[in-house]
């Protein structure tokens, strides 16, 4: 369910990215996200910008053959339904209870100060370093190599905290992984067994990292961590 909080027409307490983006004549709004509950749709007219405020976010499209990919996962502070074209080229949802802010379209790019410009320039690097990351996480060799690297980028994107806590689960990560939940499963145990890290509480989403030097060998290649330390070989 949508629950409209707030609309303002002053931009004293927009985040920082929007106050730069939005005019004090522009409206933002404030909207709160029950968990799972739909953002905007695949091909709907692409009329907002988005902030998320506390929370989670994933972006997905459904394939051919009844698949998920999921394209990225937005984060407290991370900007999404950026578009060059009309329409919304992924659907977003909320993975858990999730707060956004929100500004119209032409409110953002209508009319570009010198200084807007800059941060419109800011978001849409930091739109497309997420991109390329996530490329280059597809492109690792083995189930390990991307596992580890997913824990590595949220353990960056929450600036390295004590206790990682994922707000999505074990089958959202297979599919922004493009690899099946039992094998996610498996490298997580793995990485378990190897000392890298532990859980806590049952739901196992709340993370400990215990090696990220480790961590990293691993996630840059297989061969940089030998398997010939382990028991097992490293799963594919």
């Amino acid at each position: 369910m949508l629950v409209r909080i707030n609309a303002n027409t002053s931009s004293a307490s927009v985040p920082t990215e929007l106050t730069a983006l939005v005019g004090e004549n522009s409206l933002w709004y404030q909207f709160k996200y029950k968990r799972g509950a739909e953002v905007f749709g695949e091909a709907e007219p692409a009329e907002y910008v988005y902030q998320v405020r506390a929370g989670a976010v994933r972006t997905y499209k459904l394939l051919a053959d009844g698949r998920r990919q999921i394209g990225a996962f937005h984060l407290p502070g991370d900007i999404f339904g950026l578009e060059n074209g009309d329409v919304y080229r992924f659907t977003a949802d909320a993975i858990i209870d999730t707060t956004v802010w929100l500004a119209r379209r032409e409110s953002v790019f209508g009319e570009l100060t010198e200084v807007s410009a800059a941060a419109t320039l800011k978001l849409v690097n930091r739109s497309l370093e997420h991109v390329e990351n996530h490329l280059l996480l597809l492109g690792r060799q083995t189930s390990l190599e991307k596992t580890a690297s997913f824990l590595l980028e949220m353990d960056r994107r929450l600036e390295q905290p004590a206790q990682i806590i994922l707000p999505m689960s074990r089958r959202d990560i297979a599919d922004y992984l493009g690899l099946t939940l039992e094998t996610v499963s498996r490298a997580m145990s793995r990485l378990r067994q190897e000392g890298v890290l532990s859980f806590i509480g049952q739901t196992q989403r709340a993370i400990i990292l215990h090696d990220r030097l480790k961590l990293s060998q691993i996630a840059l290649s297989y061969e940089c961590w030998s398997p010939a330390r382990s028991a097992t070989p490293w799963p594919r």
